[in-house]
């Protein structure tokens, strides 16, 4: 089984890519002079990012363009910033961020852009005025309604829940889980959210965060964690634990981390989108504004090599696509 755009269904680390694409002439694109694109996530050392990265690879090979993963070790927006300043000192023709934070690093991409630099947001979004585009993995409503399914599938439709989220001012997390709070309130009267705590996108956080959790909601029927490095974490706590079997845990992860926790019962289902296909969708999109072929306007058209063809939506966004249940019935068949 093979994702397409339309197959979707995270979050978080850091990565960096660096492409060239024709330009027009000039340092910024067009004519025989080459773009360069520096991709900037939340952190590295995470799978999620590496799949991003691994997709981008893919389009800047499919363009004529070479690749360069750059990003700090940690999720923190003052980390991303430096390489921001770098990027723009560079004189790069786009730069793609998954942002740790919605406002923090805006400054820092408004020099990036009045020194010629496009701005790409991908996986997590800043402040529109920010960016020239936003290439979203899935509709934050859908992929709240997705994760609330599960859990609530997984639970019998009742009991207490937590988040287990990544930073507190991560911008996708936090829209996802305001969605989450207001469909729960409105369409899920059983099941009660009684925390959300933050394990910062650390396996070792995210791990001790789960522990305490179950110490102090000894009533707990599940965990969401809408982020691959904590989903992770917080199965692994409760795969060798007396909860296993006991509480759920859903959320965001990729077929890879997550496995091991389908083959042995602590998890039954979880949900993301395919991040190869986001990263190879950003690139191809920062390439079309580097070399001019858009501007980010809503209506405006590219081509995204094997994707096909996407549209530019209200307020710069580009939609990936749906999200997609992993469960034992499949989770073999993908390697990411």
């Amino acid at each position: 089984m093979k994702f397409t755009a339309a197959l979707a269904a995270g979050t978080a680390a850091v990565l960096a890519l660096g492409l060239t694409a024709c330009g027009s002439g000039g340092d910024d694109g067009g004519g025989d002079g080459d773009v360069t694109i520096t991709m900037l996530p939340k952190n590295l050392g995470n799978p999620y990012f590496e799949a991003s990265t691994a997709g981008a690879e893919e389009a800047g090979e499919e363009m004529g363009a070479t690749v360069e993963e750059v990003g700090p070790d940690t999720a923190s927006p003052d980390a991303q910033v430096p390489f921001i300043n770098t990027a723009a000192q560079q004189g790069v023709g786009a730069l793609v961020v998954s942002a740790n934070d919605p406002t923090a690093i805006g400054d820092a991409l408004e020099e990036a852009r009045s020194a010629g630099t496009k701005v790409v947001t991908f996986d997590s979004d800043t402040e529109p005025q920010f960016r020239d585009l936003f290439v979203n993995q899935a509709s934050p409503e859908g992929i709240a309604d997705k994760q609330l399914e599960l859990v609530a599938d997984q639970i019998g439709g009742e009991g207490e829940i937590a988040i287990l989220s990544a930073s507190a001012n991560a911008t996708n997390q936090n829209a996802w889980i305001a969605l989450m709070e207001e469909k729960l309130a409105a369409d899920y009267p059983d099941i009660e959210l009684v925390e959300i705590v933050y394990g910062d996108d650390d396996d070792q956080t995210s791990f001790d965060k789960t522990a305490a959790l179950l110490q102090s909601h000894p009533d707990l029927k599940g965990i969401v964690s809408p982020t691959t490095v904590g989903i992770a974490a917080a199965a692994r706590y409760v795969s060798t634990s007396e909860y296993q079997g006991k509480v759920a845990v859903t959320g965001l992860g990729t077929p890879n981390q997550m496995r091991e926790y389908v083959e042995d019962g602590t998890v039954e289902a979880f949900a993301l989108w395919n991040p190869t296909d986001l990263g190879y969708l950003a690139a191809q999109a920062a390439a079309a504004l580097a070399a001019g072929d858009i501007t980010g306007e809503e209506g405006d058209t590219f081509e995204a090599g094997r994707l096909g063809e996407f549209t530019v939506g209200a307020d710069g966004e580009v939609l990936l696509g749906e999200p997609y249940v992993f469960d034992e019935s499949n989770i073999a068949d993908f390697d990411f």
